[in-house]
């Protein structure tokens, strides 16, 4: 993809497929590397019936309320803790979970990519200090590159799909990104060294040990599979409970509810993972990292009332320029694997961006010029993550859009951020 840069295991911008049995000379695999430390890390899209002039009046006021609702930050934890019965829940069935318990709408489920849940997740092949970290931080986002956004739609390019979408100038909506906190990371690590050692035993030729991979039809792989497929679910769940908390704040500085205020999800996808899909006729293995899902007009697999459009597709910028909805094609399902670019992608590392950018002055200056207001609870992650250090994401999109592997829809702008 367009924003490729360096990833432990597969680069960051990354997809490829494998056959779900081995034939001939090839060997159907599943790799970690492939889709790396934060399972399903993904992106939600809100939408609202508010204006920008609606936010701008209390700007301020609204981001510091979802600076409070939203726990963020290096090992932060969520407003709730989950019992064994519900992290069971949770990694079982994921954003239904959230639903059952009254943190998430029943219509939500219908736009969220595997309606929020992979069935095939096996919660017994995740380690008990998973688990630990994940009762603790469900409902959280964490840090690094991870936010939480209210922004307005800046430019309209398809205006079918906008509407369709429920997207307008000027309006505002709301993005989320983060993914299964600790709970991911964690069954990463546990199942990196089994992988590992089935691939030695399997006498799997690996160039780097990043690159560990075991035959789809090994144990080692099964379980790391339905372990990863149940932090996806984590995940559903986790950016579940930031939609109940965003539309808490809304509620609570504009008055009214999420349903008045016309705070529909109008998609969620995510760009870490590995899934069993039907590409031409044959069940693949597909590994997307830092890659999003892009299926065309027409899938079975995205909402019927987007089907004529293709699938949203989110793709987050920086907390200074802009973000992208794009639309599937069919031309990414015959090139890609019905995948797409998943963001700017990194120009600069942490380290040097930490050297190069002030955060007070970047906070400041972001506010004086562009009217963004950005409330980070650590001030090295907003060095880290200024827009600086990342490419051009409208670069990168027009890109996509240009060879065909996803259609622009609408530009989104910040106007508040929340960063770890």
């Amino acid at each position: 993809m367009p924003d490729i840069h360096w990833g432990y295991g597969f680069p960051i911008g990354g997809v490829a497929a494998f056959r779900t049995e081995s034939k001939g000379d090839g060997m159907g695999v599943i790799s970690p590397g492939g889709v790396g430390f934060d399972i399903n890390c993904g992106v939600r899209l809100i939408r609202t019936d508010m204006v920008e002039q609606d936010i701008r009046s209390k700007q301020k006021e609204l981001i510091d309320e979802l600076y409070k609702e939203v726990p963020a930050g290096l090992g932060s934890k969520g407003k709730i803790t989950l019992s064994d019965r519900e992290i069971d829940s949770v990694l079982s069935i994921g954003a239904k979970w959230a639903a059952d318990e009254g943190y998430l709408w029943e219509s939500d489920l219908d736009v969220l990519e595997e309606n929020g849940c992979i069935e095939n997740s096996s919660p017994e092949n995740v380690s008990h200090y998973a688990r630990t970290r994940g009762r603790k931080q469900v409902g959280s986002l964490g840090s690094g590159n991870h936010f939480l956004e209210v922004q307005k739609v800046d430019e309209v390019f398809d205006e079918e799909a906008a509407k369709a979408f429920g997207l307008f100038e000027g309006q505002a909506v709301v993005m989320m990104h983060t993914g299964s906190r600790g709970c991911g990371h964690q069954v990463c690590q546990d199942h990196l060294d089994c992988v590992l050692r089935a691939s030695k035993r399997e006498g799997i030729d690996l160039p780097d040990k990043q690159l560990a991979a075991a035959p789809l039809d090994t144990k080692e792989a099964q379980e790391y599979l339905g372990a990863m497929s149940s932090a996806a679910n984590f995940a559903w769940a986790n950016r579940s409970l930031i939609s109940y908390a965003t539309r808490k704040a809304f509620s609570k500085v504009f008055g009214g509810d999420g349903k008045s205020l016309g705070m529909d999800t109008v998609y969620d996808v995510s760009h870490n993972i590995a899934k069993i899909e039907k590409h031409s006729g044959e069940d693949l293995c597909v590994h997307r990292k830092g890659a999003t899902r892009a299926f065309g007009p027409g899938s079975l697999d995205i909402p019927s009332k987007y089907r004529s459009f293709g699938q949203p597709v989110i793709v987050p910028g920086d907390m200074g320029t802009s973000s992208y909805v794009l639309s599937g094609t069919s031309s990414a399902m015959d090139q890609t694997f019905g995948s797409t670019c998943h963001g700017a992608g990194r120009a600069m590392g942490r380290k040097a961006a930490f050297k190069k950018f002030d955060s007070k002055n970047l906070v400041k200056r972001l506010w004086k010029k562009d009217r963004i207001y950005v409330r980070a609870r650590s001030p090295r992650v907003a060095s880290e993550e200024a827009p600086g250090a990342y490419k051009n994401v409208s670069d990168v999109v027009d890109v996509c859009h240009a060879t065909g592997i996803a259609n622009k829809v609408v530009k989104l702008k910040p106007m508040g951020v929340v960063k770890g």
